[in-house]
């Protein structure tokens, strides 16, 4: 009896390692066709871009804004494109910097209107919602 509950726990205590699903399928890797780095450099700079065979751009610039001050901050300006599974090309613009992560494209959607209202007096009325605007 001992044995059958000594090889029961043993089989339950590997069910968690077995897969879960169907195989992993592996595909033919995708050629990386173009790519080139700089950086980061000693005052904060960077570069980088890459095109793959699968029509995946992508390129980015960072530097440092404000540097020794108390508003030093990393920006980056940048851009990508693939191909959606629809077959539609999406392009993407970006800046990032201390007001945050800031993509533009025609695939994004607008901001509402209520949202972008609330938004605005957030902004304007900082003492209300304890946010320091320095």
């Amino acid at each position: 009896m001992k044995c059958l509950i000594i090889l029961l726990f043993a089989i339950i205590s590997m069910a968690p390692a077995l897969p879960i699903g169907p195989p992993i399928s592996y595909t033919t890797p995708i050629p990386i066709l173009r790519q080139s780095a700089d950086g980061p450099n000693p005052g904060g700079s960077y570069s980088y871009s890459y095109e793959t065979g699968n029509g995946i751009q992508a390129q980015e610039i960072g530097y440092l804004n404000y540097a020794g001050t108390k508003a030093e901050a990393q920006e980056a300006q940048g851009s990508y494109s693939y191909t959606a599974p629809n077959g539609e090309i999406v392009q993407v613009t970006y800046v990032a910097n201390e007001n945050g992560f800031q993509p533009q494209g025609s695939h994004i959607p607008s901001i509402p209107p209520q949202i972008l209202k609330a938004l605005e007096y957030i902004a304007a009325h900082p003492e209300e919602n304890n946010i320091d605007t320095q």
